[in-house]
Parts: structure tokens; C-alpha cells; sequence
């Protein structure tokens, strides 16, 4: 069995909600993972911030136009009154419930209800049009089995086997569709899943059920040999091994949140990234296996600052890179890269919200050299150190580019490269040209 996840664009009106009813009923048994329309969940934060805020005026208003809209979309998906009305019966009782909380104290807990509403509404609206179309769909809550545990991590077990219960309440079912993003707490209280949302509801229910592949559908194809804005003549890479797309996620490809993959990644489920606009083309998968010797793509990351710190006090002596990371622990401030000699060490950070504070406390230890408006360009493949060449055609492409800093092998996967942020464009395009455009 496969499973299917479609985000708030592919579900985004009553067209698109119909075409991935298209897209899903091939007679395949399969579990579809929804999100909400797209701007809903949006709107419902606009009105939660008016609760907050003791404004039930301002979310009344909200409320109303977000209701307007979906008996729009509703009087346009249904060719039945019957449907109509029943859909719209259970999208009342949403609207009521978030009207409710106009009168009554606002607090996170009922926030969480309140941002639940958007999938709880698209995977109803969806599922009725199936079932009036005559497709044996049914409707499984993910609130009935999608739960976290005390430390707010998922919880495959529970997952499983309750998952399992209610699948096996409808075992002719054709499509069983479901909601993302939310989930219970281990106390039983409405909540989500944040990193990833549904990519991740997807891949932990792929987890569950043993999946043979996971889908996961956008508007965007696949993840790209280079940024399609920036460069010219750039392709979808169409395999990828799951770290070379986290490494991807992290340098700028927007498509797919590392974490979220996770669950895929460790039960050897392959993960396939497809294209609602473009149904037909195979988009990018994502497994366990690696083509070898072969260099897949490269991403970039800009806004970084480049901090070195100088000194002859490091030279033979141990603790000294202790104290420096503990400088940016205490400040919660992440290290992309690092690179080290006998007397210095250079880190890149993109947050730079205490960095006065870090540069101070830094300078206790040495001479501190900072460098901004900075950009990491990252190529992604099969770099293993056996791979002879590689570095050779990275740094051919980069001979006119003055690079700042230079770090392999914490990966197999990838060369990560620190240059100035002016200098992004032509980088990327000179990598591609003598890495791709040259085969």
C-alpha cells in the first residue's frame, strides 16, 4: 500500500480538489494524507491572535469571511445537494466551534483545537466528493490514532497499532483519507506535529502500515540540479539518497524538511516527490540507494556571517575548542561549518541575533575576525574520499571566485564552500555549467 501526501495548493480549491481525486482513484488501495486549503491555516492564527488579543470582534470578522469562502467551495465541488449539505453540516460545526471561543478564556491549548480545524475541514470536503462519485473512500481520523509522547516526539508504537485498528475497520475500503499536522499529546489534548507537518504526518504513517512507497505531491518538480531562478538550464534530479536531500533541504531546497523523512528513511521506504500540476512526470526519489561516483546537485545559503578566531594559546592545547562551541551554546546559536588549523578556527552562523554578545565573549580567547553578507554554496552527490576528481571539477568551476572557507568530510555527501554573497550567482552558474552542462 501506498501513501499519498497532498499539501494546501494541491488541495486549495474546489478544481484542485477534484483533480486529486483524479490523480488518486486508480484502483490502487492506498491512505491519502491531507493538509488544509491553502491560507486557512494562516487565517486561523489571524483569528487566534484577535482572541488573544480579547478582540472577538476582529476574529468574528475573520471567522465570517473564512466561512464565506468555504460555502463557496463547497456549492462548486458537489454536483448533489445531498453533499452539499452533509459536508456542510460538519463545516458548520467547525465554524461554531471556533465561534465559540470568542466567549470563553483563549489560551494555547485552545489555539491548537483552532489550527486543527483546516485539515479536519479538506479531508471531509474530499472525502465526500469521493464517496458521491462512487469511490469506496472512507474517512479515518488521524486524532484517533496520530499521537506524541511526553517529550512532544512522535510515537511509532501507539501509531501502529492504533492505526492498524482503524484501517481493519474497513478492510474493502478503496482510499482511506486522513488529516496531517495534528495529532494528540501523550495527555490526550489536540495538538501537532510542527517540523515538517503532514510531510511528516506522511512518512510516520508510511512507517506504521509498512508502506511499499511514499508520495509526497506539491506544485514544485522534484528538487532541482540548482536553483531554477538563479541559474540557467537547470534539471530535476530524479534520485537522490536520503542524505543528499537533507543536506538539499538544509542549503535552500524548500521542498522537504530533513526531519520529516526520518521515519521513511529508517524503515527503508522510499519517499517520491511528484508534481500535482504535472501528474504524469516521475519527480524525484528519494531511497536508501546512491548512485555512485556521481554528483547530484548544488544549493546555496545566503545571510551567513563567518566568525575566526586567532590564537597562539590553541596551538597543542586541549579544551580550547570546548570553551569556543560553549560560547555559541549559551546563546542558542547553531554552527553551519567549521574549519580548523594549529593556531585558529573559522565557524559560519546564519543567526546573528547575539552575535556582538558571541564576538565578546570570543575575543576572551583570542583575536576575532568577523566577515557578513557571506553565502554557503553546497554540492551534493557521492563524495566519499575514494571518489577521485571530484574536488578537482568543484574547484575548477570556483578558480575565479575568491572562496573563505572550504569544509569536507563530516559527509559523504557533500563539499560545502564559503564565498561571498555577491559572488553567489556566478558560482552556482559556473557550477553548473563545468558540473552538469558539460557531460
Amino acid at each position: 500500500m501506498k501513501v499519498l501526501k497532498f499539501g494546501g495548493t494541491s488541495v486549495g480549491s474546489a478544481q484542485r480538489m477534484k483533480h486529486v481525486a483524479e490523480l488518486i482513484t486508480d484502483g490502487e488501495k492506498k491512505i491519502v494524507v491531507l493538509s488544509a486549503m491553502s491560507g486557512t491555516t494562516n487565517t486561523l492564527v489571524e483569528i487566534s491572535d484577535y482572541l488573544y488579543k480579547k478582540n472577538p470582534e476582529g476574529a468574528n470578522d475573520i471567522i465570517n469571511k473564512l466561512e464565506q469562502k468555504y460555502k463557496q467551495q463547497v456549492a462548486e465541488l458537489y454536483a448533489t445537494e445531498e453533499y452539499r449539505q452533509k459536508t456542510w453540516d460538519v463545516l458548520n460545526g467547525v465554524f461554531e466551534l471556533i465561534r465559540n471561543y470568542t466567549k470563553d478564556l483563549f489560551t494555547l491549548f485552545e489555539e491548537k483545537v483552532v489550527l486543527a480545524q483546516g485539515e479536519i475541514m479538506s479531508t471531509n470536503m474530499v472525502a465526500n466528493y469521493l464517496q458521491e462519485k462512487g469511490v469506496n473512500a472512507v474517512l479515518i481520523p488521524a486524532l484517533d490514532f496520530m499521537r506524541t509522547d511526553k517529550n512532544a516526539e512522535p510515537d511509532p508504537s501507539y501509531i501502529r497499532e492504533k492505526l492498524k485498528m482503524q484501517l481493519a475497520k474497513y478492510p474493502d475500503a478503496e482510499i482511506y483519507i486522513t488529516q496531517g499536522f495534528i495529532c494528540r499529546n501523550a495527555y490526550g489534548e489536540i495538538d501537532n506535529l510542527q517540523r515538517g507537518g503532514s510531510d511528516y504526518s506522511a512518512s510516520l504513517i508510511g512507517a506504521a502500515v509498512d508502506a511499499t512507497e511514499i508520495q509526497i505531491w506539491t506544485d514544485i518538480d522534484g528538487m532541482h540540479d540548482n536553483d531554477p531562478r538563479v541559474v540557467d538550464k537547470t534539471s530535476p534530479v530524479r534520485q537522490l539518497h536520503f542524505e543528499e536531500a537533507a543536506e538539499l533541504a538544509y542549503f535552500g531546497a524548500k521542498i522537504l524538511h530533513p526531519t520529516c523523512v526520518q521515519p521513511a528513511k529508517y524503515a527503508n521506504i522510499p519517499v517520491r516527490l511528484l508534481n500535482t500540476m504535472d501528474p504524469t512526470a516521475p519527480g524525484t526519489l528519494i531511497s536508501n540507494d546512491t548512485e555512485q561516483v556521481k554528483i547530484k546537485a548544488v544549493a546555496a545559503k545566503e545571510n551567513i556571517t563567518a566568525i575566526k578566531i586567532k590564537s597562539s594559546r590553541m596551538l597543542l592545547a586541549h579544551g580550547f575548542l570546548r570553551k569556543v562551541f560553549e560560547i555559541f551554546e549559551s546563546y542558542k546559536t547553531s554552527i553551519d561549518m567549521v574549519c580548523t588549523s594549529e593556531v585558529g578556527v573559522s565557524m559560519s552562523i546564519d543567526n546573528t541575533k547575539h552575535l556582538a554578545e558571541i564576538i565578546a565573549d570570543l575575543k576572551m580567547y583570542g583575536t576575532v575576525t568577523v566577515d557578513q553578507d557571506m553565502c554557503i554554496i553546497c554540492v551534493v552527490g557521492d563524495l566519499t574520499w575514494e571518489n577521485v576528481g571530484f574536488e578537482t571539477r568543484v574547484m575548477d568551476a570556483l578558480k575565479d571566485i575568491p572562496v573563505r572557507m572550504i569544509s569536507y568530510g563530516g559527509s559523504n555527501y557533500n563539499i560545502s564552500l564559503l564565498i561571498k554573497e555577491e559572488d553567489k550567482k556566478r558560482a552556482l552558474q559556473s557550477l553548473s555549467d563545468t558540473l552538469f552542462n558539460n557531460k
